[in-house]
């Protein structure tokens, strides 16, 4: 079981919830920030630890060696939080599924192989694991489900041009990416990367009540 800590919407009964996956070293201490940065008083937050501690935050798997061990594991346990949120009243229709880095990975592995339609993937700074794997896992709504893939032209982390090279595959592949491309390094982008987040929620919802 994985810890994590549920930010209520301002908006009382609204069933409309992202699930936000830190990067390498990070914690839900890291995102608390996110909910008054995006200002949208209907949507409720599900904030997430990775199961390996590592320098005083986490990891969802071994970078430096071979991570797909890793990453199956997790992919195992965001299931079971996915799950457990259709469970306790969080339709998976409502349910917005977002990281950044290594939470970006394993938004892009988790959202595309659950059986259930989310309301959205999201993705910052991060890359693909195994996309030939991948393209032969996919769920069969995956090709239904919308992504916004966000990166940096300058991220000396986890090369640009490898990472667009994989989204040209997804998107060849049918999966409706919307990729954007911002002049930073490993980090978001202050207000001009959150504006195009927060549209992309916004559009994740049919009008009306929560």
């Amino acid at each position: 079981m994985l810890h994590s800590e549920f930010i209520a919407a301002e908006q009382k009964d609204s069933k409309r919830l992202l699930i936000m996956l830190h990067g390498l070293g990070d914690s839900i201490a890291g995102y608390r920030w996110l909910p008054p940065a995006l200002a949208l008083p209907w949507l409720n937050y599900l904030l997430v630890n990775a199961p390996d501690p590592y320098y005083g935050g986490y990891s969802w798997y071994d970078f430096a060696g071979d991570l797909v061990p890793g990453v199956n594991r997790s992919r195992k346990l965001l299931f079971e939080v996915l799950d457990a949120q259709r469970a306790a009243g969080f339709p998976s229709a409502q349910t917005l599924l977002g990281g950044f880095s290594q939470g970006c990975l394993m938004s892009i592995d988790v959202g595309l192989r659950y059986p259930h339609s989310l309301a959205g993937i999201l993705g910052i700074s991060g890359y693909v694991c195994e996309p030939d794997t991948l393209m032969q896992e996919l769920s069969p709504v995956a090709l239904q489900q919308r992504l916004l893939i966000t990166h940096g032209t300058r991220d000396p982390i986890i090369p640009f041009a490898q990472v667009r090279e994989q989204i040209r595959r997804l998107k060849a592949a049918g999966l409706r990416v919307d990729w954007h491309e911002f002049m930073k390094e490993h980090t978001i982008a202050g207000e001009e990367e959150l504006a195009l987040i927060r549209e992309f929620i916004r559009a994740s919802y049919p009008s009306g009540s929560p």
